[in-house]
């Protein structure tokens, strides 16, 4: 077993015993569906490519459409700022989605973003650099500082199954409530995340591959 899988475990065992102190609940749902997993991506651009395709769409509708335009052609910015619209319309992409990819090509292209940085800041700079590209907001952030870098302490509250499933076994449905409710969550929210993912998705029967 490798250094970072014993680590890895290791912190997932502090989490969830932190977590299901706080509230049974999380222990609850791992008797019943086993540990989560906890999704990885690779750091870049082709991320945040896949992520804006993700908005408002099911994580398999999106990573479909990504296939296409990796069997396509080839997914930097390069390429990406110079495919036609009707091209991308072809793969897939709708019109406001080409735009987002677009503008992000062209801020990694002139400079304004440089991706691989990301990785040597706060999550609170991660947020302030990404958030200036039209078309990333802050799920997206989230999700990049989740799958990406690691950030443990996050919960993403505009993520539509993690706020149902709160709903469902907290009974909580304002987000503003959830919000203050999970801060007894930190620092380990992001694991809190994970588990309520596992949930929401065991009992729907669902199985998805970040």
């Amino acid at each position: 077993m490798e250094i970072r899988e014993i680590r890895d475990k290791k912190i997932m065992q502090e989490a969830i015993d932190f977590l299901s102190a706080k509230n049974p609940i999380f222990q609850e749902i791992i008797d019943k569906y086993g540990l989560p997993p906890i999704p990885k991506r690779p750091q870049g651009f082709e991320t945040l490519v896949l992520l804006i395709l993700e908005q408002q769409v099911s994580i398999d509708s999106a990573k479909a459409t990504f296939l296409k335009i990796k069997a396509y052609t080839v997914c930097d910015p390069a390429t990406m700022s110079v495919l036609s619209d009707e091209e991308f319309r072809s793969l897939g992409v709708s019109r406001q989605k080409t735009l987002y990819i677009k503008i992000l090509a062209e801020a990694v292209l002139s400079k304004e973003l440089d991706i691989e940085s990301l990785a040597v800041k706060s999550a609170q700079q991660v947020r302030e650099e990404l958030i200036r590209l039209k078309g990333i907001g802050n799920w997206t952030i989230d999700i990049y500082l989740m799958f990406c870098l690691q950030e443990p302490d996050l919960i993403p509250l505009g993520d539509i199954a993690v706020v149902n499933t709160i709903k469902e076994l907290l009974d909580i449905h304002d987000k503003q409530e959830m919000e203050i409710h999970a801060r007894q969550w930190s620092p380990y929210r992001s694991y809190a995340t994970y588990l309520l993912w596992h949930y929401y998705l065991n009992k729907r029967n669902r199985k998805i591959t970040y």
